[in-house]
């Protein structure tokens, strides 16, 4: 009997066992890299920060990125167990962030959030200067909204002068009166754009020529010089000499126009035909023809296949025609160059409109002095009898 109860015992003892280990065997295993770190990361206004970068390092130096979504939360799964270090790129930082080493086990997800206000609170330094980045940033953008303004007013001001140049004379004060309220909005609003950007700012040069430009729209030329000006002593440029000269030449300071149309010339060698262009083409509007011949003559030698350049000289050249008494006539005496520069335009432009206006000049000449050729190539010289 007792032979027989030990046996059974034995037999129990032994199902037991092997009921154990089944049950440990069907049990799941911690896998070795099953663990995660996830959280959410707040931006130093302690908003969710979406579309940042963290760095994820293991003990043995292991690095992986991830980003965050568009809630600020974040995930690095599959970790082994271990210790891991976390780094946020903060902005006026020159070193990253780091979290405290976060210890993870198997089969563990970790919560890690981090937020950057609290990390910028313990750095008073770093405080000041998210707080000061801030404050610039503020005044950017306020500069920004206020010069795309100005540049939508300008725009509009110059559709409505371009249609009061069309309208009738029954639309033309209304128009008139549009065209002065843009112009001094646009002023406005580059004003407030020069306020808000810094002494050292790089868009001020930008700033100063559209509010140059505004200012010569309401009349105030003196302070549209100034402007450009202003913003010439910041950055020397060719295109800022350019439109200074042009407001300059519009003003009647014809002396003072070409110097800064030559400057420009003398800043971007390349485009200098053009300078020139514009310093005769200005003079010209102001009626000053005969100072405007030099800078033509000027544009031409630089850039030969100009028809308009021609153009423009032989118009010049026209303007400056005088004449003298031959017996009790008056006789036009006409500049040397002038039939030259006509006949240059007709062989650079002949169906166009620079070649026919030329055309029509020459034909006016001979009207003028039948004695003179104005054949293609001709010269200026007189027909012999």
């Amino acid at each position: 009997m007792k032979q027989w109860a030990k046996t059974w015992l034995r037999i129990g003892t032994m199902a037991a066992a092997v009921a154990a280990l089944m049950l440990l065997g069907a049990a799941p295993k911690a896998k070795a890299q099953d663990s995660s770190i996830t959280g959410t990361l707040s931006d130093l206004d302690g908003k969710p920060w979406p579309g940042q970068t963290l760095t994820l390092e293991s003990e043995q130096g292991t690095k992986v990125e991830t980003k965050t979504d568009a809630n600020g939360k974040y995930t690095f799964s599959g970790l082994k167990t271990g210790t891991y270090k976390i780094f946020v790129i903060l902005p006026y930082q020159k070193e990253p962030y780091q979290a405290a080493g976060v210890k993870v086990n198997a089969g563990q997800t970790v919560p890690v959030d981090m937020n950057m206000q609290e990390v910028a609170k313990k750095n008073p330094e770093y405080a000041a200067a998210v707080k000061k980045a801030n404050e610039e940033n503020k005044k950017t953008s306020g500069m920004k909204q206020h010069f795309d303004a100005g540049v939508a007013k300008f725009d509009q001001y110059k559709e409505k002068k371009t249609a009061l140049a069309k309208a009738p004379a029954d639309q033309r004060d209304a128009l008139k009166q549009e065209t002065t309220d843009l112009a001094n909005q646009a002023v406005t609003e580059f004003e407030a754009s020069k306020a808000a950007a810094g002494e050292k700012d790089q868009n001020l040069p930008l700033i100063l020529s559209r509010l140059g430009d505004s200012y010569e729209a309401v009349g105030r030329v003196d302070d549209g010089i100034a402007a450009y000006k202003s913003a010439i002593e910041i950055k020397p440029a060719a295109n800022l000499y350019l439109n200074l000269g042009g407001i300059q030449g519009r003003a009647g300071k014809g002396a003072e126009s070409v110097a800064s149309f030559q400057k420009a010339a003398e800043l971007d060698p390349a485009n200098a035909a053009q300078a020139w262009r514009n310093a005769g083409i200005i003079l010209s509007n102001a009626g000053k023809y005969k100072e405007a011949i030099e800078p033509l003559k000027k544009s031409t030698e630089l850039d030969p296949k100009s028809a308009v350049g021609w153009y423009l000289l032989g118009g010049a050249l026209v303007a400056n025609i005088t004449y003298k008494k031959q017996g009790d006539k008056d006789v036009p005496d006409i500049p040397e160059g002038t039939v030259e520069a006509y006949q240059h335009a007709i062989e650079l432009d002949p169906n166009g409109p620079y070649g026919r206006d030329s055309k029509a000049a020459l034909d006016a000449l001979q009207a003028m002095a039948p004695g003179i050729e104005t054949k293609l190539g001709g010269g200026s010289k007189k027909k012999k009898p």
